[in-house]
């Protein structure tokens, strides 16, 4: 039996070059997968889909931005009569809408339920709905399928997950919906284990949605990492600075840099959303002992919330430019399926497009205090003032830790932003991530930032191991 494994591309992206970080999810379906079948990966972000290819089932994974894509892909081969199984958080949210493209569809996470699946697919006696009603135990879980990812094809090689689901319930949040209401780790010792078979340890993302969700497990996590020298990046709530030990740690470690959701500067907007442990009179002191440990920050913060007046851009640019933020993200207010705010928002009618493809990326429902071109046009220009010549100096001139990665991150997304501004064309249509693959790295980075460069024969590709702070668009495109 063969099996075809798909990763819908999340942009058009015709000049397909590197993804930023491969597909872990799905090399976990092919790991959990009984062994006698014969599995390939393809990855549109870095591939072309073959859709004469041989097969004889096909498995999709299904984020909400993905989804529209996904189910073309679907329709696609079933059109060639071959079967097609959808599974993910867009899937599960929306069951209905995923069955209309499938032959069946799996709720939930993918442990404990494929080998069931592929067993009935065998018997010819597969089923429309497949769903546990148990979370999975991540005991003696296999080790993803990384075997799979096509050579040399993401800019962060080393992925790996420890943890699922966060102990916070946001309204605006898809991870209740996906993992439900907890928050469940791994032995140390196996993902440790997991690390040592990787061939070189040099740089690891964490892609836990909070890496400090149980600081317990994350000390004894981090106390096990030591030893091993790794340079690492993960996202973690602002509780981590509460807790000068798991600082410590973090730092003794290799921790590079966190990723955290600061989401507002307007109590207002975090009270709406219901993210009690984030205090806006505490930003400032999070931060700064953040920084006196040696790790760097990537902001997330959202714009759209009803309360949120035309004042509220500005003050928050001025808020990342004076904590010297090292990098950030300034995102629409995303109504996604399956959360508490997009029911809200569609059962009042301000949701003004429902194509998928959309959403995380443009402004995809009616805003309360302003025009939808005013919060456009402001959050456009967060970016550019973000990623400014000036603003980039003033917060990392030339004594950072980490100067060179950093000075190339943010070189990449002040060139993503003023060819973004540049374009004429249509905002619904446009893809916010295009130009960040797209663009050639030689090209951004003026002469005098390359003698910050540690040594003259360094590579300078995009997005090297040290610049995946953009990889948070990714981790949020649920």
């Amino acid at each position: 039996m063969k099996l075809e494994l798909i990763a819908p591309a999340t942009m058009s992206n015709s000049r397909r070059r590197k993804g930023l970080i491969p597909p872990l999810a799905l090399a976990m379906v092919a790991a959990v997968t009984p062994p006698e079948v014969e599995i390939s990966l393809t990855d549109e972000n870095v591939n072309t889909i073959d859709f004469h290819k041989e097969t004889d089932l096909v498995g999709i994974t299904v984020l909400t931005v993905t989804a529209k894509r996904a189910y073309e892909i679907a329709d696609t081969f079933r059109a060639r009569v071959v079967p097609v199984i959808l599974g993910g958080i867009h899937t599960s949210v929306l069951p209905e809408e995923a069955s209309q493209h499938a032959d069946a569809i799996v709720i939930g996470e993918a442990e404990g339920i494929w080998p069931q699946v592929i067993e009935d697919f065998k018997a010819n006696r597969l089923q429309r709905v497949y769903q546990q009603h148990e979370r999975p135990s991540l005991i003696g879980l296999p080790f993803p399928r990384r075997d799979l990812f096509a050579e040399d094809a993401y800019y962060v090689k080393h992925t790996l997950s420890a943890t699922r689901g966060c102990p916070y319930s946001c309204s605006l949040c898809t991870v209740p919906s996906f993992f439900g209401h907890s928050y469940r780790f791994r032995p140390v010792e196996e993902v440790v284990k997991e690390i040592e078979t990787f061939k070189e340890r040099k740089f690891i993302a964490f892609v836990d949605d909070n890496i400090v969700g149980n600081p317990k497990y994350a000390k004894e996590l981090f106390r096990a990492l030591i030893p091993y020298k790794i340079k690492w990046v993960a996202q973690a709530s602002v509780t981590i600075a509460r807790d000068d030990e798991l600082l410590k740690l973090a730092a003794a470690t290799g921790c590079i840099s966190l990723f955290i959701g600061f989401e507002s500067i307007s109590p207002a907007s975090l009270l709406a959303m219901g993210k009690k442990i984030n205090v806006v009179d505490e930003y400032e002191k999070v931060i700064r002992k953040i920084h006196s440990y040696g790790i760097a920050i990537h902001g997330f913060f959202i714009f759209g919330f009803d309360e949120d007046n035309e004042d509220i851009f500005k003050r928050t640019v001025h808020f990342a430019q004076k904590m010297r933020l090292e990098s950030a993200q300034f995102d629409f207010l995303t109504p996604y399926p399956g959360t508490a705010f997009g029911k809200y928002m569609d059962d009042t009618g301000r949701i003004i497009t429902k194509d998928w493809s959309q959403y995380g990326y443009n402004l995809v429902f009616e805003p309360k205090q302003m025009s939808r071109e005013t919060l456009q046009k402001a959050h456009d220009q967060s970016w550019y003032e973000f990623y400014s010549i000036p603003s980039i100096w003033r917060r990392l001139g030339l004594a950072h830790r980490h100067l060179w990665m950093f000075w190339k991150a943010n070189l990449y997304y002040r060139a993503h932003w003023r060819t973004k501004l540049r374009s004429d064309k249509d905002r619904e249509s446009s893809n916010l991530l295009s130009p960040l693959i797209s663009l050639d790295s030689k090209n951004l980075i003026p002469e005098a930032c390359l003698r910050l460069s540690p040594t003259k024969k360094e590579r300078l590709e995009p997005f090297s191991d040290c610049t995946i702070d953009v990889m948070c668009n990714a981790l949020h495109l649920t």
